[in-house]
């Protein structure tokens, strides 16, 4: 029996180029907060395990409706942060359990993808790098993700 995973793009925030603090502060804009309770909808059903994110504010805030949601809360890795390798993220998939939820960025996100690919991983839709989109990943008995298959950001928003 597989295992699932789900690689999340964070939810839309305000622009990059009108935002004068650190940009791990930026925050989620308004439609980011709606797709955010729109992918709390959606993965509440599937009952995540653990949820993990990048310590970015814009990350954080796409998991914590869904984090209210469960009862749970976000627990932060360093390995999903932007501008960082994507060979970590590989690791934390490889240890994180079934149902887990990671939320990430739009460098990792596609390095990642493509270095599971490299790796053998089965690409079962077109690839979608747009905020809020996830990427729904089986990790077989081996440990190894042979499978993956992208949704599409939230209607709302």
């Amino acid at each position: 029996m597989s295992s699932t995973i789900y690689l999340v793009r964070h939810a839309k925030a305000g622009e990059r180029r009108r935002w004068n603090d650190d940009d791990m502060l930026r925050p989620l804009s308004k439609a980011g907060r709606e797709q955010a309770d729109a992918i709390a909808e959606r993965l509440s059903r599937r009952k995540p395990s653990l949820l993990v994110s990048s310590p970015y504010v814009r990350c954080v805030q796409t998991l914590e409706p869904l984090a209210s949601h469960m009862g749970r809360e976000v627990t932060i890795d360093q390995r999903l942060c932007e501008d960082e390798p994507f060979e970590p993220v590989l690791e934390l998939l490889s240890e994180v359990p079934s149902g887990a939820v990671l939320c990430s960025h739009g460098d990792i996100i596609p390095a990642t993808i493509a270095a599971l690919a490299r790796r053998g991983m089965e690409i079962q839709s077109s690839p979608d790098w747009r905020k809020a989109s996830t990427w729904v990943l089986k990790r077989a008995k081996s440990g190894v993700i042979a499978k993956g298959k992208v949704w599409p950001p939230p209607q709302r928003g």
